[in-house]
């Protein structure tokens, strides 16, 4: 009975929570994908090329390398260059891990661009970006977060990175907030962007929003990243 009411006590928090939130919340990214649910990747030639997955190759945390059985019961070998996006679903255990996923309101995916019914199913959507690691720049399948405000700066997950203090019971947790993520303005090269760097860097994404700089440019916060871009999206030319 403790443990049944110390459960109901954390989940009427999370729901204070998700309430409280607005849709300038970036989406919880995973690590883990289900090999037993179809994969589906949108190729550069407009084909789409549908399967299970069998492996992801990666380098330095981001996919340079798709592994799929196709619906022919072929083993497929696939690079970010030749994809243009993908939807991977979760593993079970990576949803419980971020238990987030489970509450956010569905109305975070809205973007008429992207395809509601498999975001609704819990699927994470990936796209081709080239990313800065260090000095080098790749062309690698990146997790987009902010699909609903992504117009002119696009939000990646870092798969390193660490995140602030969260709250709840075991896998059940809410609150934490990344410390770090590959963000992309416009067509530029997504860059990695730190926590503790943020106020450095504050200008140089939104320098060309007047209005953003006089209102929180003095002291930035990294809790409030995306609600700057929420609002750099909605309201800067």
């Amino acid at each position: 009975m403790k443990i049944t009411n110390q459960l109901l006590t954390t989940l009427a928090l999370f729901t204070c929570i998700c309430v409280s939130t607005q849709a300038q919340n970036f989406l919880p990214g995973f690590n883990g994908f289900s090999k037993k649910k179809t994969s589906y990747l949108h190729m550069n030639n407009e084909e789409i090329t549908k399967g299970n997955l069998k492996k992801l190759k990666y380098e330095k945390g981001l996919i340079e390398e798709v592994k799929i059985r196709d619906l022919n019961d072929k083993k497929v070998k696939i690079k970010p260059a030749d994809i243009s996006f993908m939807y991977l679903p979760p593993s079970g255990l990576a949803k419980l891990a971020n238990f987030q996923d489970f509450i956010t309101d569905a109305d975070q995916w809205n973007n008429d661009k992207l395809d509601q019914s498999l975001f609704k199913s819990g699927y994470a959507y990936f796209e081709k970006s080239k990313v800065r690691i260090k000095k080098k720049t790749r062309t690698l399948m990146v997790q987009l977060v902010n699909p609903s405000f992504c117009e002119k700066i696009k939000v990646f997950k870092d798969p390193y990175s660490k995140e602030t203090a969260s709250i709840g019971i075991g896998p059940l947790k809410a609150g934490g907030i990344a410390k770090s993520y590959y963000v992309k303005k416009g067509d530029e090269v997504a860059i990695r962007l730190k926590k503790k760097h943020y106020d450095e860097e504050f200008k140089m994404f939104f320098g060309d929003c007047p209005a953003l700089i006089e209102k929180y440019g003095a002291k930035p916060k990294w809790s409030e990243f995306a609600k700057h871009i929420y609002e750099y999206t909605k309201e800067c030319n």
